[in-house]
């Protein structure tokens, strides 16, 4: 059964760091998440790669990666009793089925997030073309079983593995988007369901009774509280909703939006026990690259603490293509989506970009037609938000 993740956990953590500085809950706090968070050298080696779009300032452009791993952040294989409450079994095989680029300005203004769906056709470097969300995995497969030709132990081996996977899925983005990738940001199946507990639990609203067997998904109509493995339920299915992987998409981006207003206005971080178990899903959880400190990002994400983050899906000329191998694909146009994502995410400075004429911008759900790229959802962790109530989605 292959899980997808959404990334609003993620941007749960990014947002609680802010709301740590933002609210005077203290630096020894946040760099007791600082330190809970695991490293990867990745963005460092990378330095090198040629032809990477430009390093530019004013903002700070973070790759998002949720991945379906049955690993905890140190590589430990999940026991299965926690499989079961994930409502998945044990793989040798990793996806990354959430891949968002988020960025932040540095002066605290407005950030926004652009999704790449995970059947997304792209070319993978040294392999040919693949699904974006088996770039990572593919390259940390052929990586392991290169070395092992060689000897090389299996704790050496993952490693490496591990770093040539994400090596290759920044390059694929970078290359995709045009956007130089400053910080990487990784979090696996568990944290999903760690956090969504820890929060009390996300609102959410469906049009319509649903149910789907591979996920697990068995929802009713209306408005409803979910966590772990209903969360993890509601954000990767696929079957039975209109569009696939863009009605996913649309679900984990308004899943987000709920997560977040639940963060901001529930005092979690000032909960003792909350903020334990903050930690604890992090440390299981997360992977960064080496330089992102968190303590400095915290000061630029005052627009994550305040709800202030928008959500765009790139433009695809096709879902549910068939290609050679009889793989139902995502196609895109890289030079159309190259344009809409510097059109939306603006160029690296305190101005904000025009909006582009595909996308419709409310503070709830709006869908865009046929095959266009379009700002989905706006995050508003404010009050009003929360009095309305979820926006019900398929």
């Amino acid at each position: 059964m292959k899980a997808a993740l959404i990334i609003g956990r993620t941007l749960l953590a990014l947002a609680s760091a802010a709301v740590l500085v933002l609210s005077g809950y203290g630096w020894a706090t946040l760099q007791r998440v600082q330190e809970s968070v695991n490293k990867t050298d990745v963005l460092t080696v990378l330095q090198d790669v040629p032809n990477a779009p430009p390093v530019e300032d004013g903002a700070t452009d973070v790759l998002l990666v949720g991945s379906d791993s049955r690993t905890d952040a140190q590589g430990r294989p999940l026991p299965g009793d926690v499989l079961r409450r994930l409502r998945t079994e044990a793989t040798d095989t990793l996806n990354t089925d959430t891949v968002i680029v988020l960025r932040v300005p540095e002066n605290g203004g407005q950030a926004h997030a652009v999704s790449i769906p995970r059947d997304t056709w792209v070319s993978v470097p040294q392999y040919g073309d693949e699904k974006i969300n088996g770039a990572y995995g593919l390259t940390k497969l052929r990586t392991m079983e290169r070395l092992a030709a060689e000897g090389v132990p299996l704790e050496e081996r993952s490693r490496r593995g591990d770093q040539a996977g994400r090596m290759a899925l920044v390059q694929v983005v970078q290359d995709l988007t045009g956007v130089r990738v400053d910080h990487y940001a990784e979090v696996n199946l568990y944290g999903f369901y760690l956090l969504t507990q820890v929060i009390g639990g996300v609102d959410v609203c469906l049009k319509a009774p649903t149910s789907d067997p591979d996920s697990g998904a068995n929802f009713p109509a209306g408005v409803q509280t979910i966590s772990g493995g209903d969360a993890l339920s509601f954000v990767r299915q696929r079957k039975g909703i209109p569009n696939g992987d863009l009605g996913r998409i649309t679900r984990q981006q308004v899943f987000m939006s709920s997560a977040m207003s639940k963060l901001l206005s529930a005092g979690t971080l000032a909960d003792p026990a909350r903020l334990s178990g903050l930690l604890d899903a992090v440390n299981k959880s997360i992977v960064v690259d080496e330089g992102f400190d968190l303590v400095t990002f915290a000061g630029q994400a005052q627009g994550l603490a305040g709800g202030n983050v928008e959500f765009a899906t790139i433009p695809v000329t096709g879902v549910g293509v068939r290609n050679e191998r009889g793989q139902s694909v995502v196609t895109v146009d890289p030079a159309q989506v190259k344009a809409f994502v510097a059109q939306v995410l603006g160029e690296k400075t305190t101005t904000r970009a025009p909006a582009p004429t595909t996308a419709v911008t409310t503070t709830a759900v709006t869908t865009t037609q046929g095959f266009a790229g379009g700002r989905l959802v706006a995050l508003d962790g404010r009050a009003r938000a929360v009095l309305q109530g979820p926006p019900c989605v398929d």
